[in-house]
């Protein structure tokens, strides 16, 4: 069992920055794909960014990509996500997630554990 607990959310303009950070216990992460989803009020849950166990993959959404940063410390057990330039449409509650895989998914079902979530709202 893989327990992950988010942190880092909160309030931030349009334009600044927040780093979110996913505490893992009960496994260590090293064998894990890890990844980031996000779900707006009356929207699915979708797909943000993903990292290989090792760190040398990272994959990010469209709608991020040059602006979120997604990495992994082993050693501690985390995984962050770097949000700069944020946007009102970035708004929504940040998941992390964990699957058994050394290939990243794209896909909800794809990651068995889960976290709790962390607010995230960007004001314009």
């Amino acid at each position: 069992q893989v327990l992950l607990v988010e942190s880092g959310g909160g309030l931030v303009q349009a334009g600044g920055s927040l780093r979110l950070s996913c505490a893992a216990s009960g496994r260590t992460l090293s064998t894990y794909t890890m990844a980031w989803f996000r779900q707006a009020p009356g929207k699915e849950r979708e797909f943000v960014s993903a990292i290989t166990p090792g760190g040398g993959s990272t994959y990010h959404a469209d709608s991020v990509k040059g602006r979120f940063t997604i990495s992994r410390d082993n050693a501690k057990n985390t995984v962050a996500l770097q949000m700069n330039s944020l946007k009102p449409e970035d708004t929504a509650v940040y998941y992390c997630a964990a699957r058994y895989f050394a290939i990243a998914s794209e896909r909800v079902d794809g990651y068995p554990y889960w976290g709790q979530g962390t607010q995230v709202t960007v004001s314009s």
